[in-house]
C-alpha cells in the first residue's frame, strides 16, 4: 500500500468513527458549504494529483472540459471565497469524491492546533455544547505526513503542467 493510500485509510477510519458516534453529523452529500467557500485555491501533492486524475478520467469529456475552464479561471482569481471547480453545484457533491484530496477528506473531522475547526456550522454546534465527546483527528499529523509526499502546488498548476 503506498503512502497516500495508507493516509486515506487512516483518515477514513477517523471519519467513520466520528460519523458512527454522531449519526446527525453535518458533513455529508448536500452539505457543500466548505466546497463553496474555500479560503484559497486548493494545493495538492503530486501523488494526490495522480489520484485526482484517475477520478477525472472517469468523467465524460464535456464535464472535463467544463472543469478545465473553471480551473483556468481559478489561476487568475484573486477574490475570495473560491468555489471548488470539482463541485457539482446542482447536487452539492464532489465529482471525484473517491479521488478527492486529503484536505477535502479531513475538513470537518480534523483540527489544527491553535487554528480551530474552520467549518462554522460545526464550530457553532460545538460552542452550543454539542460534540464535546468527539475525538477529532490531528491535522498537524496529517500535514506532517503530506510533507513526506513532496511539494504541494495549486490545482491550476497541475492542470497547466498536464496540458504541456
Amino acid at each position: 500500500m503506498n503512502t497516500l493510500t495508507q493516509l486515506h485509510v487512516d483518515i477514513d477510519a477517523r471519519v467513520k468513527t466520528i460519523r458512527d458516534n454522531q449519526p446527525d453529523w453535518l458533513c455529508r452529500q448536500g452539505c457543500d458549504g466548505c466546497c463553496r467557500r474555500l479560503a484559497a485555491v486548493p494545493k495538492i501533492t503530486e501523488e494526490e494529483w495522480h489520484c485526482l486524475q484517475e477520478g477525472l478520467m472517469a468523467l465524460p469529456p464535456e464535464q472535463i472540459k467544463e472543469i478545465r475552464l473553471e480551473i483556468a479561471a481559478l489561476a487568475g482569481q484573486t477574490s475570495r471565497p473560491v468555489i471548488c471547480p470539482l463541485l457539482d453545484k446542482a447536487k452539492g457533491a464532489c465529482l471525484v469524491y473517491a479521488h478527492r484530496p486529503v484536505a477535502c477528506r479531513t475538513y470537518g473531522f480534523y483540527v489544527q492546533r491553535d487554528q480551530g475547526l474552520y467549518c462554522k456550522d460545526i464550530e457553532s454546534r460545538l460552542n452550543d455544547g454539542a460534540l464535546s465527546e468527539v475525538v477529532w483527528g490531528n491535522h498537524d499529523g496529517i500535514d506532517h505526513r503530506l510533507l513526506a509526499l513532496g511539494e504541494s502546488r495549486e490545482l491550476p498548476e497541475w492542470f497547466l503542467a498536464d496540458l504541456k
